[in-house]
């Protein structure tokens, strides 16, 4: 297995809590700093871009509190607070926090929440490591995803995905039967990684299809359920393909 190193971002308004837990990360050889950011609202956009293991969280923060951004977060980054406030330790630990840093702290408290962090996401890909053989083995493609929306996570079917359509910081999931999508906070393009390309495809900078639910298509249009997706010309050839080898 690969050494384990977590990407990590930094969220503080206090600029000194800032910059001495940067310090620290920094002389933490299994961590990488992706970015430092002063709200949660520059971090909520620069998540929604970039796959991120961990983040270093401040709870009291004005616009979005720390404990109001880690819910709308998926389950692929966890959360380490870090707080001047021991009140909302009960709080932190209800939305799944990995730990819960208590300002002011030293080297030896971070490196031991972050160690806990470590054995987490070492415990997640040995799992990971062995569903993949087992799937190896059965040759069972995954059939459902688990996302986080609403500080539920909901078990989605792919079976049941007519479309993903990705906004700025959010993922629409387009569901059959369903009036209204789910709303889940995760890039596109780290959902791609978790989906079978044998059933859906990227075919524009903002939609993922279910290649199986497609009713028509049109010239450059996929149409599903009534809904047209322009297919752009950086997905254009792959999806060409795809059409030559189910055509008659």
């Amino acid at each position: 297995m690969d050494k384990l190193v977590l990407k990590c971002v930094i969220v503080d308004d206090e600029p000194m809590a800032l910059n001495l837990v940067e310090s620290y990360v920094k002389k933490t050889p299994f961590l990488e700093l992706l970015k430092k950011c002063s709200s949660a609202l520059e971090a909520l956009e620069f998540i929604g871009e970039h796959p991120v293991d961990l983040l270093f969280l401040d709870i009291q923060m004005p616009d979005l509190t720390g404990l109001e951004f880690s819910r709308m977060l998926n389950g692929n980054t966890k959360v380490i607070f870090t707080t001047a406030f021991d009140q909302y330790a009960l709080e932190g630990f209800k939305v799944e926090a990995l730990d819960y840093l208590l300002k002011p702290f030293d080297y030896a408290e971070f490196l031991n929440a972050a160690n806990k962090a470590k054995t987490w996401f070492t415990m997640l890909r040995q799992g990971k490591g062995q569903l993949k053989e087992s799937q190896d083995v059965s040759s069972d493609k995954k059939d459902f995803l688990f996302v986080k929306s609403e500080y539920k996570q909901l078990r989605v079917k792919l079976a049941d995905v007519l479309y993903f359509e990705g906004l700025k910081d959010y993922i629409k999931i387009w569901l059959k039967n369903e009036p209204k999508p789910i709303l889940t906070l995760m890039s596109l393009k780290a959902l791609e990684e978790e989906l079978p390309e044998t059933d859906f495809m990227r075919v524009h900078r903002s939609f993922i299809v279910s290649l199986k639910n497609i009713d028509v298509i049109e010239r450059s249009q996929i149409i599903i359920n009534d809904q047209r997706i322009t297919v752009s010309e950086q997905y254009k050839t792959r999806f060409l393909e795809f059409i030559n080898n189910n055509s008659l």
